[in-house]
């Protein structure tokens, strides 16, 4: 089994992917589009990534604001998880991811990657912190053999 990580954002979504034995989170690519509201190669290239790695889950970060309330963005997020669960009949985890990007940068920059190719990279390595974030939940979960998530997990 595989879990999909993805940091779904205005004209990008970043792609990571699990390992099978659910350890860890590897980039894999960022999907970019002309406009917002675009979204058809992208759910159909995120299929094929499904279908290529085998994947069984999505998780998709969900940008809460800082104070934990829920903004435009948290509406966009939501229609664009009905739109992954209608087309790829998998069940899809929302996963708050605040602070994800600035951590993302944080790590680009330590690894000396110049300001203005920092863009690039950074919805890719976002959405392996958000699935490492998860992957990391679950081991969690499994070691005391609760399923309590300390506030982490948004869930419905």
């Amino acid at each position: 089994m595989r879990i999909l990580g993805l940091d779904f954002g205005s004209k990008t979504v970043g792609v990571a992917v699990s390992d099978e034995l659910l350890v860890t989170a590897q980039g894999l690519e960022i999907i970019r589009r002309k406009s917002p509201d675009k979204l058809r190669r992208t759910l159909a290239r995120i299929e094929e990534i499904i279908a290529e790695y085998r994947v069984e889950q999505i998780v998709l970060g969900y940008p809460k604001n800082m104070n934990n309330t829920e903004g435009e963005r948290c509406q966009r997020t939501k229609e664009f998880e009905e739109m992954l669960s209608r087309r790829t009949n998998l069940p899809v985890t929302l996963w708050d991811e605040r602070l994800t990007t600035v951590s993302a940068d944080r790590y680009l920059m330590e690894a000396g990657v110049r300001r203005e190719n920092r863009r690039e990279y950074v919805d890719e390595i976002a959405a392996v912190l958000i699935l490492q974030g998860y992957l990391d939940f679950l081991a969690n979960s499994r070691k005391d053999g609760s399923a309590a998530d300390g506030g982490t997990e948004w869930k419905k």
